[in-house]
């Protein structure tokens, strides 16, 4: 996926979840953040961040903070909306997902079942296919970590597909990791504990990971390399 109006900045604060204050072109400016994740090792006084100009001028703010510079990581993008754009765009495009997903047929963002919606359904001839997806940003000496705050609404999803494997679907986690450098992720149990007991549960039942590198610049998202795991 790619971005428009882009330019870069330097970050002031973050006065809660939904704004920040960067410094650009020489001003103050207060912008929409497109994470509600905690990112307090991204978000330092001083980071260089990529601000995308909104189009709609009816809008507060006129930025989104859609990236964020990492010493020894490079570029992170941090925009919560992007992970399944970039599947949905690997979904259509990728002879890696026809390869995961053979005879790949039919794909349906937003689907429902039990309690909630299933971020992807896929037919694969005869298959169905539930995979739910997972933005990490949250990186410690090269290996991603999620959640990076406690998330009640992870752990439904991971229950709902282990309860789904029982009823014959084929299930997936995607974790797409917005950065280079990182290829593994695991369940940051000092976070929240519950995550990765869920997680336990459903690789146990039959869930696959799939972890989804990106490569990122201040214009692009694009997943280029994939790993599987499925016990």
């Amino acid at each position: 996926m790619k971005y428009s109006n882009i330019k870069k900045g330097l970050f002031i604060s973050r006065p809660n979840r939904f704004i920040a204050h960067v410094k650009t072109d020489g001003e103050e400016e207060v912008v929409h953040v497109k994470n509600t994740g905690r990112c307090r090792e991204i978000f330092i006084p001083g980071t260089e961040v990529i601000l995308e100009g909104s189009d709609n001028p009816n809008r507060k703010t006129g930025f989104d903070l859609v990236g964020a510079w990492k010493q020894g990581i490079g570029w992170i993008n941090v925009d919560s909306q992007a992970p399944n754009k970039v599947v949905k765009e690997w979904l259509a495009e990728s002879n890696e997902a026809r390869a995961v997903f053979p005879g790949i047929s039919y794909v349906k963002p937003e689907y429902k079942f039990g309690r909630s919606r299933v971020d992807f359904y896929i037919e694969c001839g005869e298959k169905k296919v539930l995979m739910e997806i997972k933005g990490v940003t949250l990186e410690r000496e090269k290996i991603g970590y999620f959640p990076d705050a406690p998330t009640e609404r992870g752990v439904k999803h991971l229950d709902e597909l282990t309860e789904a494997v029982k009823q014959g679907y084929e299930c997936w986690i995607g974790f797409v990791i917005q950065m280079e450098g990182v290829d593994v992720v695991y369940p940051n149990e000092a976070a929240h504990p519950e995550f990765k007991l869920a997680m336990d549960r459903a690789v146990e039942a039959g869930v696959g990971v799939l972890y989804l590198g990106c490569s990122v610049t201040p214009e692009e998202l694009k997943i280029d390399r994939v790993r599987v795991y499925k016990k």
